[in-house]
């Protein structure tokens, strides 16, 4: 039987977050930078008392939460290019994360990586990247397909990465400041991965323009 005792929790913390997320996103300047100061200075926090605040686990962490945050407000500074191109990665990352949770549930079927995330399936996985496909079809067509995926599978990979994070140091969540999600890292582990892909596919292929364009 399907396990949706979390999903209320989950959804009511969403409509909470994304609103503001969003507000932020859209205002840009000094709005975007204070949510990813905040963000930063939570995470930060979290991963102090996950790691017991060895000065080289900071050290790590900071190289774990730096390159996401500033790849975001490198990003967001290109006017409503850059407003465009925040939007279009959250709309992936979100896609991935909600295709995976509900497919998964669904589906079910072989654990993709017990070892570091029991709860996570092959199935949860693909219905991530076929989210990712439908968002990248309806902003652009097929090459911005082909990024959605790509910036999906970074999103996945993050979401593993910090579940082996977590795993090793023995904690369920990085924190409870989120209700339903724990903690700001366990939300937004998969973005720390993706902006950093985003921001490199619009330095490549499109300096200060869209990404899928």
């Amino acid at each position: 039987m399907t396990d949706w005792r979390d999903l209320r929790t989950r959804v009511t913390s969403a409509l909470v977050m994304v609103p503001v997320a969003l507000g932020c996103v859209w205002l840009g300047g000094v709005w975007f930078i204070g949510l990813i100061g905040l963000g930063v200075a939570a995470m930060g926090w979290e991963w102090h008392r996950m790691t017991g605040g060895a000065p080289r686990m900071m050290v790590i962490g900071l190289l774990y939460i730096a390159p996401g945050a500033l790849a975001l407000l490198w990003l967001r500074d290109h006017g409503a290019v850059g407003l465009a191109n925040v939007a279009f990665v959250f709309a992936v990352v979100w896609a991935s994360d909600i295709g995976a949770y509900l497919v998964g549930r669904l589906v079910g079927g072989p654990k993709l990586a017990p070892s570091i995330s029991p709860g996570k399936t092959w199935s949860g996985a693909a219905g991530g990247i076929l989210a990712v496909v439908g968002v990248g079809l309806f902003v652009g067509g097929v090459w911005a397909a082909f990024l959605a995926v790509l910036i999906g599978l970074s999103a996945q990979i993050g979401d593993l990465l910090e579940s082996g994070i977590k795993r090793h140091f023995g904690v369920k969540d990085s924190g409870w400041l989120i209700p339903g999600h724990g903690g700001v890292l366990d939300r937004v582990d998969a973005v720390l991965t993706a902006a950093p892909v985003a921001a490199l596919i619009g330095w490549h292929f499109a300096p200060g323009g869209l990404l899928w364009r």
